[in-house]
């Protein structure tokens, strides 16, 4: 599955550098950090913490929330591009602006990088897990002809299917019945969001936007 590379020039965190962009190859993602009040420093945000966040606060932290933001790149608007190691997704708009929304990422070992589309999108999905995670989690297996769509599937409100030409990739953007791991590496390589976000993302991608994966160093100001 190779496509074309390109040579950038600065990554979204302004660091300067190159950078190539693969398609559906691994990433390593990282632990996100969230500014503590109580200690007045940055800390990592382990799941742990997050579940006491929530248990607190009943919502994620407020990085993780959707707001829209200035954002820089080359890409039209109606393009997603998912940040898997500060745990963003956005939604491009016009007038270098995006909105960006918190999301949960796969966990070591199931990262992913590249450029896919959005090949369908559904309401209360499905699902169906996948035979090698039946293979990982043998309990699973009462699924193995799927689960109906409602508030305890996994999949969540909404899901986006992500496609590589016409071929389903087997990864999605969808909702979750675990609002507290947004902010964490905790999935099996798909995009989670709070169902509220991906509702609201799901009214507005049309079928065929493009979807762009970074890795680690990426740049968008000149397009992929």
């Amino acid at each position: 599955m190779a496509t074309l590379v390109r040579q950038v020039a600065l990554n979204l965190a302004l660091i300067a550098g190159l950078g190539l962009v693969p398609t559906m190859g691994e990433a390593r993602a990282e632990s996100s950090k969230i500014y503590d009040q109580a200690q007045k420093k940055w800390v990592t945000y382990t799941p742990e913490r997050a579940r006491e966040f929530f248990r607190r606060h009943k919502r994620t932290p407020d990085n993780f929330r959707r707001q829209i933001v200035r954002f820089r790149t080359a890409e039209q608007p109606g393009t997603i591009i998912i940040d898997s190691v500060r745990h963003f997704l956005y939604y491009v708009l016009p007038d270098k602006q995006a909105i960006r929304y918190g999301i949960g990422v796969g966990r070591e070992g199931f990262g992913w990088t590249g450029i896919v589309k959005v090949g369908r999108k559904t309401e209360w999905p499905r699902w169906i897990p996948p035979k090698e995670m039946i293979e990982r989690d043998p309990k699973l297996a009462k699924f193995a002809d799927g689960m109906p769509g409602g508030p305890d599937n996994p999949l969540g409100a909404r899901a986006l299917y992500l496609f590589e030409g016409k071929r389903d990739t087997l990864y999605r953007i969808h909702g979750t019945t675990e609002p507290w791991s947004i902010g964490l590496n905790i999935s099996s390589g798909c995009i989670r969001m709070h169902n509220d976000d991906v509702t609201d993302l799901y009214g507005r991608v049309e079928i065929g936007a493009k979807v762009i994966v970074l890795f680690q160093g990426a740049s968008l100001l000149k397009g992929v």
